[in-house]
């Protein structure tokens, strides 16, 4: 059995370092276990990704497709141009996707048109809102994808409901979550330096949030309000930063810090009185740790951490981000439960339904080639 893992993004290396690892403890009892990890370059900095590689247990990807940045279009399209000859050489019996980024679509294209099983890693997710560019990518994949890997009900509820074949979805948990578990006390080990006691701690990336002058100084104006009370620690994605500096924002006191590591972040994270942001993942990390999580954004792929979990919606209201802040500020934050299957073994689940279904099906199944007259169709 020949799997591919693509990523494209660094959040992405959380969410393969559980399957990749599983699958890597399984090889000692199934010898026919081939793995080969491929990064697509859509993001990529040097000097972060291999502190990724290193902090999450995961190798250097074996091939990097150093795809860039770009728009929607150029980027997908260039993805899938430099996969296609690398899925012709390598044959894999299936091709893994995770989350909802560029190279997730662009490698279900290539593989759905080249006859590969994609199976998807975090299926099922819906904002309902399609000016979101990664509710395109998640709609579009879960079509394409053979089998789906839902983190929640509500995932398995959205994929029945466009179709998808019930023995195609399989709920296993959040993949985020396993490696949330198993790095989470170094983290929480990891000295914290020049930082306040009390914090809010934000991250904003979204281009709905950055890329509008006045959205983004409306926001930093709220974060300014926030400051007075609590102090405010903002590692700034490099496009967040940018846009500040190209528009000409005031920042002022709020502590701007470069990106950080994956576990550098979660003991920031894990220590905050509060978390500000617009990112998903960071919506199931603070409900896993039960921190308050206030988000700006009208709405969530990520219902559950609403309804079950620590997370709520202010959107870009100043009034309802005041109220919240004030709430959590005065201990009166809400509380909420940790979904079920979020237990730090999502990653076991995916390898012992991939080892059953392949190694199952594989073992009177003849030689397999694929067409490469495939991608001239």
């Amino acid at each position: 059995m020949h799997i591919f893992h693509i990523v494209g993004a660094r959040p992405n290396f959380m969410k393969v370092a559980p399957v990749l690892n599983a699958l890597r403890a399984r090889q000692n009892v199934v010898q026919n276990i081939v793995q080969t990890l491929i990064h697509t370059g859509q993001h990529y900095d040097v000097n972060m990704s291999d502190v990724f590689f290193q902090q999450l247990s995961i190798p250097a990807p074996d091939v990097n497709l150093a795809v860039g940045s770009g728009s929607h279009a150029k980027q997908t399209a260039e993805i899938m141009i430099r996969l296609e000859p690398v899925v012709l050489e390598r044959q894999p019996d299936i091709a893994l996707v995770y989350g909802d980024v560029n190279s997730t679509v662009a490698t279900a294209l290539v593989c759905a048109k080249l006859g590969v099983q994609v199976g998807h890693v975090e299926a099922g997710l819906r904002s309902f809102d399609r000016t979101m560019p990664e509710e395109i990518n998640r709609l579009v994949t879960d079509q394409l994808a053979d089998l789906l890997f839902t983190p929640s009900e509500d995932g398995d509820e959205n994929l029945r409901k466009e179709g998808i074949s019930p023995d195609k979805i399989f709920r296993v948990g959040n993949v985020m979550i396993d490696s949330l578990v198993r790095l989470l006390p170094a983290a929480q080990a990891a000295k914290t330096d020049g930082l306040p006691e009390r914090y809010a701690l934000v991250t904003l990336h979204r281009p709905a949030n950055v890329d509008d002058n006045a959205r983004l100084k409306g926001i930093l104006e709220s974060l300014l309000e926030v400051n007075r009370d609590l102090a405010v620690v903002f590692p700034a994605h490099p496009r967040t930063r940018k846009r500040i500096d190209d528009f000409g924002l005031n920042a002022g006191q709020l502590r701007l810090l470069d990106p950080l590591p994956y576990v550098d972040f979660l003991g920031l994270q894990s220590r905050a009185t509060v978390v500000i942001t617009d990112s998903g993942g960071i919506q199931e990390e603070t409900t896993y740790l039960g921190m308050p999580c206030l988000t700006v954004r009208e709405n969530t792929e990520r219902p559950i951490t609403v309804s079950m979990g620590t997370n709520v919606l202010v959107g870009h209201d100043r009034e309802k981000l005041r109220a919240e802040l004030a709430r959590v500020l005065a201990g009166k934050a809400k509380k909420g439960t940790v979904p079920p299957l979020w237990d730090g073994h999502a990653g076991e689940r995916i390898a012992d339904i991939l080892v059953t279904r392949f190694l199952g099906a594989q073992k009177d199944a003849p030689p397999r080639h694929l067409n490469p007259c495939a991608s001239l169709l």
